[in-house]
Protein backbone atom coordinates (compact mmCIF):
# COMPACT_ATOMS: atom_id res chain seq x y z
CA UNK A 1 0.00 0.00 0.00
CA UNK A 2 1.27 3.29 -0.55
CA UNK A 3 -0.24 5.94 1.46
CA UNK A 4 -1.24 9.44 0.47
CA UNK A 5 0.93 12.15 2.09
CA UNK A 6 0.12 15.62 0.24
CA UNK A 7 2.66 17.79 2.38
CA UNK A 8 3.08 21.83 2.73
CA UNK A 9 6.17 22.05 1.17
CA UNK A 10 9.48 23.15 3.75
CA UNK A 11 11.17 26.33 3.16
CA UNK A 12 14.22 25.52 0.77
CA UNK A 13 16.16 28.24 3.42
CA UNK A 14 15.28 25.71 6.57
CA UNK A 15 16.83 22.69 4.94
CA UNK A 16 20.47 25.03 3.49
CA UNK A 17 20.90 25.96 7.59
CA UNK A 18 20.01 22.11 8.22
CA UNK A 19 22.87 21.44 6.05
CA UNK A 20 25.14 23.43 8.13
CA UNK A 21 24.85 21.91 11.65
CA UNK A 22 25.77 18.80 13.34
CA UNK A 23 23.41 15.57 14.33
CA UNK A 24 24.82 16.12 17.74
CA UNK A 25 23.97 20.00 17.82
CA UNK A 26 20.18 18.93 16.52
CA UNK A 27 20.20 16.38 19.52
CA UNK A 28 20.46 18.77 22.09
CA UNK A 29 18.10 21.52 20.22
CA UNK A 30 15.48 18.58 20.04
CA UNK A 31 16.45 17.50 23.93
CA UNK A 32 15.55 21.30 24.96
CA UNK A 33 11.98 21.06 23.87
CA UNK A 34 11.43 17.61 25.16
CA UNK A 35 12.62 15.16 22.56
CA UNK A 36 14.78 12.59 23.98
CA UNK A 37 15.62 10.44 21.80
CA UNK A 38 15.73 11.65 18.18
CA UNK A 39 18.98 9.75 17.13
CA UNK A 40 18.47 6.54 15.13
CA UNK A 41 21.41 4.10 17.30
CA UNK A 42 23.25 1.61 15.87
CA UNK A 43 23.21 2.76 12.36
CA UNK A 44 26.85 3.57 10.98
CA UNK A 45 27.39 5.46 7.05
CA UNK A 46 28.58 3.05 4.52
CA UNK A 47 30.01 5.52 2.28
CA UNK A 48 33.07 6.84 2.41
CA UNK A 49 32.58 9.53 -0.53
CA UNK A 50 30.14 11.81 1.05
CA UNK A 51 29.82 12.85 4.63
CA UNK A 52 26.26 13.04 5.21
CA UNK A 53 22.32 13.82 4.09
CA UNK A 54 19.75 16.37 4.89
CA UNK A 55 16.28 15.45 3.30
CA UNK A 56 12.00 14.44 4.19
CA UNK A 57 11.82 11.03 5.09
CA UNK A 58 10.03 9.17 2.58
CA UNK A 59 9.44 5.61 4.45
CA UNK A 60 8.91 2.14 3.82
CA UNK A 61 7.90 -0.83 6.05
CA UNK A 62 8.44 -4.09 5.99
CA UNK A 63 7.11 -6.85 7.85
CA UNK A 64 8.65 -10.90 7.68
CA UNK A 65 7.91 -12.83 5.14
CA UNK A 66 5.91 -15.76 4.61
CA UNK A 67 6.42 -18.94 2.17
CA UNK A 68 2.48 -18.76 0.91
CA UNK A 69 2.67 -14.73 -0.09
CA UNK A 70 6.56 -14.06 -0.99
CA UNK A 71 7.34 -16.39 -3.80
CA UNK A 72 11.60 -16.94 -4.56
CA UNK A 73 10.75 -14.51 -7.30
CA UNK A 74 9.25 -11.17 -5.67
CA UNK A 75 7.89 -10.16 -9.52
CA UNK A 76 5.95 -13.19 -9.32
CA UNK A 77 4.44 -12.44 -6.02
CA UNK A 78 3.78 -9.15 -7.31
CA UNK A 79 5.40 -7.44 -3.86
CA UNK A 80 7.61 -4.97 -6.24
CA UNK A 81 6.89 -1.87 -3.63
CA UNK A 82 10.32 -1.42 -2.82
CA UNK A 83 11.56 -1.26 -6.72
CA UNK A 84 7.77 1.48 -6.90
CA UNK A 85 9.63 3.38 -3.81
CA UNK A 86 12.85 3.56 -5.74
CA UNK A 87 11.37 4.59 -8.95
CA UNK A 88 8.92 7.23 -7.08
CA UNK A 89 10.78 8.96 -4.30
CA UNK A 90 11.12 13.08 -4.63
CA UNK A 91 14.37 14.35 -5.48
CA UNK A 92 16.10 15.37 -2.62
CA UNK A 93 13.78 13.61 0.11
CA UNK A 94 15.58 10.02 1.90
CA UNK A 95 14.29 6.59 1.77
CA UNK A 96 13.71 5.15 5.64
CA UNK A 97 12.83 1.76 6.22
CA UNK A 98 11.47 -0.12 8.99
CA UNK A 99 13.01 -3.66 8.85
CA UNK A 100 12.31 -3.95 12.53
CA UNK A 101 15.59 -4.19 12.70
CA UNK A 102 16.48 -7.51 11.65
CA UNK A 103 19.75 -7.28 9.31
CA UNK A 104 19.14 -11.37 8.32
CA UNK A 105 18.48 -10.27 5.02
CA UNK A 106 19.02 -6.81 3.23
CA UNK A 107 17.42 -4.12 2.86
CA UNK A 108 18.44 -3.27 -0.80
CA UNK A 109 22.06 -3.55 -2.51
CA UNK A 110 23.70 -1.62 -5.55
CA UNK A 111 21.73 -1.60 -7.77
CA UNK A 112 18.58 -0.13 -6.00
CA UNK A 113 21.28 2.66 -4.10
CA UNK A 114 22.57 3.25 -7.40
CA UNK A 115 19.20 4.02 -8.60
CA UNK A 116 17.86 6.15 -6.27
CA UNK A 117 21.04 7.92 -6.07
CA UNK A 118 20.77 8.73 -10.04
CA UNK A 119 17.09 9.88 -9.24
CA UNK A 120 18.36 12.40 -6.78
CA UNK A 121 17.47 11.40 -3.47
CA UNK A 122 18.80 12.66 -0.89
CA UNK A 123 19.84 9.35 0.97
CA UNK A 124 18.80 5.70 2.47
CA UNK A 125 18.46 4.50 5.79
CA UNK A 126 17.87 1.22 7.32
CA UNK A 127 17.44 -0.10 10.73
CA UNK A 128 18.48 -3.50 8.81
CA UNK A 129 21.41 -4.39 6.60
CA UNK A 130 22.04 -3.58 3.11
CA UNK A 131 24.22 -5.46 0.70
CA UNK A 132 27.24 -4.65 -1.72
CA UNK A 133 28.82 -2.66 0.94
CA UNK A 134 31.70 -2.73 -0.82
CA UNK A 135 30.68 -1.00 -3.62
CA UNK A 136 28.60 1.17 -1.30
CA UNK A 137 31.38 2.18 0.23
CA UNK A 138 32.82 3.88 -3.44
CA UNK A 139 29.39 5.18 -4.03
CA UNK A 140 28.92 8.88 -3.88
CA UNK A 141 25.31 8.50 -1.85
CA UNK A 142 24.49 8.46 1.63
CA UNK A 143 23.52 4.63 2.67
CA UNK A 144 23.14 3.97 6.36
CA UNK A 145 22.68 0.48 8.29
CA UNK A 146 23.17 -1.37 10.89
CA UNK A 147 25.71 -3.78 9.22
CA UNK A 148 25.90 -4.91 5.67
CA UNK A 149 24.59 -8.94 5.02
CA UNK A 150 24.60 -10.52 2.31
CA UNK A 151 21.01 -12.40 1.90
CA UNK A 152 19.00 -10.91 -0.49
CA UNK A 153 15.70 -9.11 0.97
CA UNK A 154 13.06 -11.18 -0.09
CA UNK A 155 14.25 -14.90 1.91
CA UNK A 156 13.19 -12.45 5.45
CA UNK A 157 11.55 -9.17 4.45
CA UNK A 158 7.89 -8.52 2.56
CA UNK A 159 7.52 -4.64 1.91
CA UNK A 160 4.00 -4.26 3.76
CA UNK A 161 3.86 -0.24 2.40
CA UNK A 162 5.05 3.13 1.77
CA UNK A 163 4.59 6.30 3.13
CA UNK A 164 2.68 5.53 6.18
CA UNK A 165 4.58 6.46 9.98
CA UNK A 166 7.41 3.79 10.75
CA UNK A 167 9.41 2.67 13.30
CA UNK A 168 13.45 2.97 12.48
CA UNK A 169 16.06 1.99 14.72
CA UNK A 170 13.37 2.80 17.46
CA UNK A 171 12.44 6.30 16.84
CA UNK A 172 8.72 7.03 14.92
CA UNK A 173 9.48 8.51 11.18
CA UNK A 174 6.35 9.75 9.63
CA UNK A 175 6.50 11.10 5.84
CA UNK A 176 8.04 14.48 5.63
CA UNK A 177 9.82 14.15 8.69
CA UNK A 178 13.62 15.65 8.34
CA UNK A 179 16.03 13.70 8.78
CA UNK A 180 20.05 14.90 8.88
CA UNK A 181 22.90 12.17 9.07
CA UNK A 182 26.58 12.92 8.98
CA UNK A 183 29.32 10.60 10.28
CA UNK A 184 28.48 10.69 13.76
CA UNK A 185 24.60 8.85 12.68
CA UNK A 186 21.17 9.92 11.65
CA UNK A 187 18.80 12.50 13.93
CA UNK A 188 14.86 12.74 13.29
CA UNK A 189 13.10 16.11 13.65
CA UNK A 190 9.82 16.44 13.52
CA UNK A 191 8.17 18.23 10.59
CA UNK A 192 6.24 20.42 12.54
CA UNK A 193 9.27 21.88 14.50
CA UNK A 194 12.31 21.65 10.97
CA UNK A 195 11.31 25.54 10.74
CA UNK A 196 11.67 26.62 14.48
CA UNK A 197 14.98 24.55 15.11
CA UNK A 198 17.27 25.52 12.21
CA UNK A 199 17.88 28.88 13.44
CA UNK A 200 18.90 27.99 16.79
CA UNK A 201 20.74 25.05 16.00
CA UNK A 202 22.84 26.98 13.27
CA UNK A 203 23.70 29.58 16.00
CA UNK A 204 24.31 26.75 18.58
CA UNK A 205 26.95 25.62 15.71
CA UNK A 206 28.28 28.84 15.28
CA UNK A 207 29.00 30.13 18.68
CA UNK A 208 30.19 25.99 19.48
CA UNK A 209 32.85 26.98 16.84
CA UNK A 210 34.04 29.90 18.72
CA UNK A 211 34.22 28.38 22.11
CA UNK A 212 36.69 25.10 20.78
CA UNK A 213 38.76 27.50 20.00
CA UNK A 214 39.04 28.89 23.18
CA UNK A 215 38.83 25.25 24.80
CA UNK A 216 41.67 24.59 22.28
CA UNK A 217 43.71 27.26 23.28
CA UNK A 218 43.99 26.10 27.23
CA UNK A 219 41.03 28.15 28.70
CA UNK A 220 38.93 26.33 31.46
CA UNK A 221 34.97 24.77 30.81
CA UNK A 222 34.13 26.46 33.71
CA UNK A 223 32.21 30.04 32.12
CA UNK A 224 33.28 28.96 28.35
CA UNK A 225 31.08 26.13 28.26
CA UNK A 226 28.22 26.38 28.39
CA UNK A 227 29.42 30.16 27.85
CA UNK A 228 28.62 32.21 30.81
CA UNK A 229 26.71 35.71 29.51
CA UNK A 230 30.23 37.16 29.74
CA UNK A 231 31.26 35.04 27.42
CA UNK A 232 28.44 35.35 25.07
CA UNK A 233 29.22 38.94 25.26
CA UNK A 234 32.65 38.39 23.95
CA UNK A 235 31.60 35.98 20.80
CA UNK A 236 28.89 38.92 19.84
CA UNK A 237 32.41 41.01 20.01
CA UNK A 238 34.24 38.45 18.23
CA UNK A 239 31.48 38.40 15.52
CA UNK A 240 30.72 42.39 14.65
CA UNK A 241 35.00 42.48 14.80
CA UNK A 242 35.08 39.55 12.33
CA UNK A 243 32.06 41.23 10.39
CA UNK A 244 33.73 44.74 10.32
CA UNK A 245 36.96 43.02 8.68
CA UNK A 246 35.01 40.83 6.30
CA UNK A 247 33.66 43.87 5.13
CA UNK A 248 36.46 46.29 4.96
CA UNK A 249 38.33 43.68 3.02
CA UNK A 250 35.76 43.59 0.19
CA UNK A 251 35.84 47.21 -0.13
CA UNK A 252 39.81 47.29 -0.40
Amino acid sequence: MVADTTLTPLNADVLDKLRQVSTSTLATQLYRRGFRQPTLIGLKLLSNVVDGFVGEAYTMRFIPAREDVNTPDPYRSGNTLQWETIENVPPGQVIVVDSRGDASAASGGDMLMTRAMVRGAAGFVTDGGLRDGHVLGDLPFATYAREVTITTRAASHHVADVQTPISCAGVAVYPGDVLVGDRDGVVVIPRAIAEEIADPSLAQEQMEAYLNTRIKGGEPLWGIYPPSDETKAQYQAWRAAAADASGSAQDD
